[in-house]
């Protein structure tokens, strides 16, 4: 794990070594003052009081105050290079999550929720970001001071050092219960961010729905809990770390009295010829050694919490792709016919049962499909496995005679134009949006793509025409003009395959029959696929399929389906009879 998130370090390893390094040079200034101060100009004052040239304080002053310096030139520098490094190591982690997230299909993405995302790569990249800031600074430095302290109190204080054995267990052994208690409160944290987080999507997503419904003071209080809950570990684990302080300030001032009530006995009356350089610098190097086991305490806690963060983003970059470019992969697809071919499929190998099973299908290119359903009947699953949204347990898919297994994704993916059941639009203008289906569209295109789509007309009504902006989500525009300008984007793409999953739901009949006629004009040669719940929708197509739990019930033309479907034809009884009147949502 340690060796994986190393990785993103990169460009960025000289700002971490020279921290490294500055950080040792500081530990060794810091550590030598003290023994210079005591050495060379208290014991030297107390020996020879009024005799002491005043040039000779003036030089040990001089160096003290270099020392001090260089010492601040370290630890500024030091924080100037690990605030890069530690962000420069943030960016490349967000980037490589980002990035594999990226390649993620359909299955992959379904083990994680959104919200789990979201706080990987965000809250759990702070927690690591700032655990590696620690180790290049703070980790190295409170170890070589505590080292360097306690051996410098042994060389200057003899006896006097005896003092730290009874103190350093104490301080160490209670930083180290007080830290081991509070780790469970934060590793239950994190998995709560992942739910606040989810409650907040929900939430903003979904404002249409809490508003119709009056559920506001619900969703407070669904949120407050989740709130409250993390307050709680939290407080709970901070009211344990909170007993670092007092248990510092006693071994501090335990530690100080001890030094101060013996030196000062043994100095007076000459014992061990103890001076009174060493009394100071035995304050001043038991004051680095209990800072350093505090600084240790809180290393641990951090490290800790970041161990968590850091095992769930290498779940996200652990995680391996269910789906691969072949070894050498085709990336021309020759035609849009379709052709499965004994194909069974499940989401995953521990599912019990089949979404789809004995799929047995022949599209030629250019056809129009209608694909018809009840709720569940695995619709959509179907027309997942064409572009390697998702593959087939089972069997084989084939695009233009090809197994889709042996091109290139990329190439597949060109080929085939998606509009999915929920539509969805970038922040941006609607050109922006419009050529996402081509990035190279011409502005002629843009409005001829629009026009088919029938979307030019609601266009230019907004003040700025194509260049109107889009809100996130496409929140102001409503349900069927995402639908239209979703349709107008996959036309663009001018693909070989063009596959429309219940897109037209929320448009009117004549829209929807305007919109069908636009696309036998602009892409002939395109093979259509159309899942709809109306009849009317379909009803032109070359083939209908009839799906029922899974598998193919029954195919064929609407006359043929009136004639032997009873699912069909009671269907287009119903919405014959009830007289469809869809209206534009």
């Amino acid at each position: 794990m340690l060796k994986k998130l190393a990785k993103c370090v990169r460009e960025y390893k000289k700002e971490a070594i020279l921290t490294l390094c500055l950080m040792i040079g500081e530990a060794i200034i810091e550590t030598l003052i003290p023994f210079v101060t005591a050495t060379f100009l208290i014991n030297q004052i107390q020996t020879q009081g009024k005799n002491l040239d005043m040039g000779y304080i003036l030089v040990v002053g001089g160096v003290l105050v270099l020392m001090a310096a260089a010492s601040l030139v370290c630890g500024g520098l030091a924080g100037f290079t690990s605030a890069r490094a530690s962000a420069g190591f943030a960016k490349n982690l967000r980037h490589d999550i980002y990035e594999k997230i990226q390649s993620f299909s359909f299955g992959n993405i379904d083990k994680f929720s959104s919200a789990s995302l979201v706080t990987r790569i965000t809250t759990d990249v702070q927690h690591v970001q700032m655990a590696f800031m620690m180790i290049i600074r703070t980790a190295v430095r409170s170890p070589l001071m505590l080292i360097f302290s306690i051996a410098m109190s042994a060389y200057m204080g003899g006896w006097l050092a005896a003092t730290f054995v009874v103190v350093i267990p104490i301080l160490g052994g209670g930083l180290f219960l007080v830290s081991r208690k509070a780790m469970p409160a934060f590793r239950r944290v994190f998995k709560k961010y992942d739910r606040l987080n989810e409650s907040i999507e929900e939430n903003v997503r979904g404002m249409r729905v809490v508003k119709g419904f009056s559920r506001e003071e619900y969703e407070k209080e669904k949120f407050s809990n989740a709130a409250d809950s993390i307050c709680n570990d939290f407080t709970r684990a901070e009211r344990i770390v909170a007993l670092n302080t007092p248990l510092m300030n006693f071994c501090m001032y335990f530690n100080m009295a001890v030094v101060l009530l013996l030196g000062s006995f043994m100095a007076i009356n000459g014992i061990g010829g103890v001076q009174i350089g060493q009394i100071s610098a035995l304050l001043t190097y038991g004051m680095s050694i209990l800072m350093s086991l505090m600084m240790l305490s809180m290393i641990y806690v951090m490290l800790t919490m970041s161990m968590q963060a850091a095992k769930r983003i290498c779940e996200v970059l652990d995680e391996e792709p269910d789906m691969h470019d072949p070894a050498n992969p085709i990336t021309e697809v020759k035609d849009g016919s379709i052709d499965f071919i004994d194909v069974n499929f499940k989401y995953s190998a521990q599912a019990q049962k089949f979404a789809l099973f004995d799929i047995d299908l022949h599209i030629d290119s250019g056809m129009t499909v209608g694909i018809i359903g009840g709720t569940g009947s695995s619709k959509s699953t179907l027309v997942q496995l064409i572009p390697r949204l998702y593959d087939a347990t089972e069997g084989c898919v084939k695009v233009g005679g090809v197994d889709v297994r042996e091109y290139s994704m990329e190439s597949l993916r060109n080929s085939v134009a998606f509009v999915l059941q929920k539509n969805l639009l970038f922040a941006g203008t609607i050109k922006e949006n419009l050529r996402w289906g081509n990035p190279n569209a011409t502005d002629a295109e843009i409005e001829e793509a629009c026009r088919l789509a029938q979307a030019d007309e609601f266009v230019r009504s907004f003040p700025n025409g194509y260049d109107s902006m889009i809100e996130q989500g496409g929140t102001n525009v409503s349900g069927g003009q995402k639908q239209r300008l979703c349709i107008a984007r996959a036309l663009l793409k001018k693909p070989k395959i063009l596959i429309l999953d219940d897109s037209t739901s929320a448009v009117d009949t004549k829209t929807d029959a305007f919109i069908r006629a636009g696309f036998k004009s602009y892409i002939p040669e395109t093979t259509k696929i159309i899942i709809a719940q109306r009849i009317s929708s379909v009803q032109d197509a070359d083939l209908i399929l009839v799906m029922e739990n899974g598998k193919i019930a029954q195919k064929g033309t609407h006359e043929e389906l009136l004639a032997t479907s009873e699912i069909y034809r009671e269907v287009w009884e119903q919405q014959t009879n009830g007289g469809d009147k869809d209206e534009e949502v």
